[in-house]
Parts: C-alpha cells; sequence; structure tokens
C-alpha cells in the first residue's frame, strides 16, 4: 500500500461497479497516485440490474443507466482506457498484458470483430482484478439471432429494438455511441416478435417476463426446477408462479430446455422427455447460427419468436487462475477482509471474488451490486492508505414479479444450513402489511429460518404487494449484528397505521418461530 505519487500506478482492470469504485476513492484518499483503469469494452459503470426495465419501456434512456460517463471518470482524475483488454497477469514481474482493439468498423477480421492493433505491457504498484462475472449460456444455439442473455448493454439495446416498430429507432443514437450499432440495427430493421420463451426462473427471468408481456407478447418461461426463484424459498416461489400466471405468463416448471433450434427441418436437436429420447428437425445437423424458430425441451418443442437465457452467472476468474492466483467457491478470486489476493499488492473485488458470509464466516460467492460496489471503495481506500475491510454478506436481494415484491436474506435451504453446522427450523406466515382498518393493507407472507439450539437468525424471504421486499433489510440488519429470534421479535420497529400494524409482519415471523426453538 502507498500514496506516493511516485510509485507505479494502481491499475485496475475492468470499469463497472468495483473497478471504477476503487479508483475513484483511491483518487480521493491519494490524489497524487496514478490510476489506470483497463475495459475491454466501451461501457463503463452501468447498471445491469436496470436492463429489464429498458426493455419494458420504463426506462426510456439507455444511458441513464450509466453513473459514470467516461468524460466523468477521466475528470476525475482517472486514466481510463476502454478498447482495453488485459490478457495476462504477471506477479513476478508486477506487469499486465494488455490488448487495445481498433474499433473503427474498417479494421475488422473475417468474423467481424475488431482487430487488436497494439499489444504492450503495463506495469503496476498495486493491481485490483475486478473482471466481474458472465452469463452462463449452457445451452446448444444459444448463437443464433434472436437469443439474447441481457448481461451487457448492447443486448438490452438490440432486445428494445426489436420490439419497437421497425425505422423508430435510429441505432447511432442509442448509447451515445457506445453500443454496437451494427448490432442494434439488425434488430431495428426487423418485425417485432409476438411470442418469446424465456429460459430460467431466476432474477432476470422474472423480470424478463413481466417485461416482455408489457409489449403483448406470449411469453414461455421455462425453469427446469419446480420452483421460480429457488434462493428465495418455496413461499416466495409459490407466489411468484401464482402471480405470473395471473398476468398471462405460460409457465413451464420441472422443464428442462435443451436447445434453441432453427427453422423447421435444419437442426437437430435431442430432448430428453422422461425415459424417451427424441429427435426434432429432419436429422440433418448444423451450426447452432442462424434464425430462432422454437424451443426444444422436455415437453418437447414450442415456437417463438425471441428467447432470453438467464440461468445464472460464473466468475471472470481465468485470469487471476492463470496467474497461479487462488481461487475459492465458485472459482472466484480468493480473498482475505480486505480483497487482497495471495500475490502481493494484487486485490479482487466484485462479481469475480468471494466475500464472507456474515452468518456461516465462510467465504463465498454471491454477485451483487451494493457488494461490488462496496468492496471496490474499500479496496480503493486500502490502496489510498486507508485499510479498509470489504465487510460481510448475506446473500441480501429483491425482485420485482409484476405486482409481487419479493426479498431475501441469509440462508434458508435447510441442506445448506445443515452443511454449515446448524439444526435449521423455519416459520412462515402471513401478516398485514398496515393496519387491518387503514385502506390499501396487503396480505404479506415472511418466512423466518434459525438455527433449533441455539436460536440464531439464519436467514429469511418476504412477498407481497404493499412494500414488502424493503421490509427485508431488517432481517439483514438483524443477520449482521447476529441476532437470535427471540432479539429480533423484541426490536423496536416503528408502527403507524399507513405504514404498519403495531406488530410488523416480521415481529409476527420472529414471534412464532421463538417458539419453535424454545
Amino acid at each position: 500500500m502507498g500514496t506516493s505519487g511516485d510509485r507505479d500506478p494502481f491499475v485496475v482492470i475492468g470499469g463497472d461497479a468495483a473497478g471504477l469504485s476503487a479508483a475513484s476513492k483511491c483518487k480521493r484518499e491519494a490524489p497524487d497516485r496514478e490510476v489506470i483503469v483497463f475495459e475491454k469494452g466501451e461501457w463503463v459503470s452501468y447498471a445491469h440490474c436496470g436492463m429489464p426495465y429498458y426493455v419494458k419501456g420504463e426506462v426510456d434512456d439507455l444511458l441513464s443507466m450509466t453513473t459514470l460517463s467516461p468524460d466523468d471518470v477521466h475528470d476525475r482524475g482517472i486514466d481510463l482506457r476502454r478498447n482495453h483488454e488485459v490478457t495476462a497477469i504477471d506477479p513476478q514481474r508486477r506487469t499486465v498484458t494488455v490488448e487495445r482493439y481498433d474499433t473503427d468498423a474498417t479494421a475488422t477480421d473475417e468474423s467481424g470483430a475488431s482487430t487488436t492493433t497494439e499489444t504492450f505491457e503495463q506495469s503496476y504498484g498495486d493491481l485490483l482484478i475486478a473482471t466481474g462475472a458472465r452469463a452462463l449460456a449452457p445451452i446448444d444455439g444459444v448463437e443464433r439471432d434472436g437469443v439474447f442473455t441481457l448481461h451487457h448493454m448492447d443486448s438490452a439495446a438490440a432486445l428494445r429494438a426489436f420490439l419497437e416498430q421497425p425505422g423508430s429507432v435510429d441505432p447511432a443514437t442509442v448509447g451515445n455511441g457506445y453500443t454496437d450499432e451494427a448490432y442494434v440495427r439488425q434488430y431495428a430493421e426487423r418485425e417485432p416478435p409476438a411470442s418469446a420463451a424465456i429460459v430460467g426462473g431466476g432474477y432476470v427471468g422474472v423480470e424478463t417476463a413481466e417485461a416482455l408481456a408489457a409489449w403483448g407478447l406470449d411469453v414461455h418461461l421455462f425453469q427446469r426446477g419446480d420452483s421460480l426463484l429457488p434462493p428465495f424459498g418455496e413461499a416466495v416461489g409459490s407466489a411468484v408462479a401464482a402471480e405470473l400466471r395471473e398476468q398471462g405468463v405460460e409457465l413451464h416448471l420441472g422443464c428442462e430446455v435443451t436447445g434453441l433450434v432453427g427453422p423447421s427441418g435444419t437442426t437437430d436437436v435431442g430432448t430428453t422427455g422422461g425415459d424417451e429420447e427424441t429427435v426434432s428437425g429432419d436429422g440433418e445437423a448444423v451450426d447452432s447460427e442462424g434464425e430462432l424458430a422454437a424451443v426444444a425441451h422436455t415437453e418437447g418443442e414450442t415456437a417463438v419468436d425471441l428467447a432470453v437465457v438467464g440461468v445464472g452467472v460464473r466468475p471472470n476468474a481465468e485470469l487471476a487462475a492463470e496467474a497461479g492466483i487462488e481461487t475459492a467457491a465458485k472459482g472466484a478470486v480468493a480473498v482475505d477482509d480486505y480483497g487482497r489476493t495471495s500475490a502481493p499488492d494484487v486485490y479482487a473485488a466484485g462479481d469475480c471474488a468471494v466475500a464472507e458470509h456474515v452468518v456461516t464466516g465462510e467465504r463465498t460467492w454471491v454477485p451483487l451490486g451494493l457488494t461490488a460496489n462496496r468492496a471496490g471503495r474499500a479496496v480503493g481506500a486500502t490502496v489510498g492508505g486507508n485499510p479498509t475491510r470489504t465487510g460481510g454478506i448475506a446473500g441480501t436481494a429483491v425482485v420485482k414479479a409484476f405486482e409481487q415484491e419479493c426479498g431475501r436474506t441469509g440462508i434458508l435451504d435447510h441442506d445448506a444450513a445443515r452443511e454449515a453446522g446448524f439444526d435449521p427450523v423455519s416459520e412462515t406466515v402471513t401478516a398485514g402489511s398496515r393496519s387491518g382498518y387503514y385502506p390499501g393493507s396487503a396480505e404479506t407472507t415472511v418466512t423466518l429460518c434459525a438455527d433449533r439450539q441455539t436460536g440464531k437468525l439464519l436467514g429469511g424471504s418476504i412477498v407481497g404487494t404493499d412494500r414488502a421486499a424493503v421490509r427485508i433489510d431488517t432481517v439483514a440488519t438483524a443477520l449482521e449484528g447476529g441476532l437470535t429470534v427471540s432479539e429480533l421479535e423484541r426490536a423496536d420497529l416503528a408502527y403507524a397505521p399507513p405504514f404498519s400494524p403495531v406488530w410488523d409482519p416480521v415481529l409476527v415471523a420472529a414471534k412464532v418461530l421463538a417458539g419453535s426453538v424454545e
């Protein structure tokens, strides 16, 4: 660590949440320190979580989902270099290898990809790996036209353009030139789709179902498991499934998608249904690229005009692993309480790194926005001379499913709790969100999980239509403080008829669960 201006620079790999939070904080702590940020793409500091709302049309300006523009970053004294990809780290020589891409449309290879025009080495005094995560796409045909992962701004821009009427979107103006214009244009010129398939019933799947339904599409959602939003527990999953069905989304639960199929008679896709294996198409196998025509799954085939694949993400930790830096849970980069890796003066933060779980004390991987921003800021402070812990995580998350608001935190799954050494017990209650006589009260369902022997609170979930999601913050705070359910039951939460009944739904759940652990 150091602050002097004559040190080798603080180099950051990745220009999104963790990377730019670290770079900005370091410059505030040590204004004379040189800070260089390498970002392999055009976009920096953008909101992944806002993409479904842009697709839906609730957010109309793609640029509004960026916290900082490149000019803002430069104004902070940070040397931001977009279209620069770090391809190797040498911890012994304290250097990174960088490839600079030419974004001139004329400088492309035969595949149409931008070409490398320069390769160079950059020395560092301190290094932050903030390479994020990438969408999983373990399905045949995911490269086809009309298939989106919705993990990048270009994908959101193209999907939104596809939904609009031809000629109503000017690709040259979407994203102020940061988007891949050719990619957006191919969808902006097409007739809008009438039907869609969503693969995966997690955050992306549920939010995208709402977004596409708002455009009047026939929406099919395929989930390999029997419940939506598995980390939120059974009560939330059931409520969300009922809500989606009521809104016209056709659910295919317990149904695995095995392929995205091209026009009839051109693709060989094997599907498994029970003990029988069937083959669609005429048996002629072809490349997975080409126009989308249907989704192959364990129930057969469903014809659709577009598909969104949201089956999870994976940490971009290969760069660290190839440099001999230790990895941990789910292959994410292993770090200590300050974000330090196994290599001297090399840090990692954000969706590529692990963090300590506040319930188990174990290092785990939970890729979420606040975690990335907070850890990046802490690393920036540490590198700038003010050692700062990155903080623990509880996996606190919220999601909106049409009118249903859902939240979760900590450990809800009993198998996971047992693996962590607990004897779990859970209770689920439904209570009003406001005083019963006050207009607007709605049923709010809360599930809490605790250790039977000690009463230690392990986790919770919540679902309802009246400001339900934000109530999960009470449970998250209790987890951070190591409270028992009895202590949570005695929490002095605010009461007034327009906001909550005397016994808030969270307190009711804690009271009921306390009776099961005593």
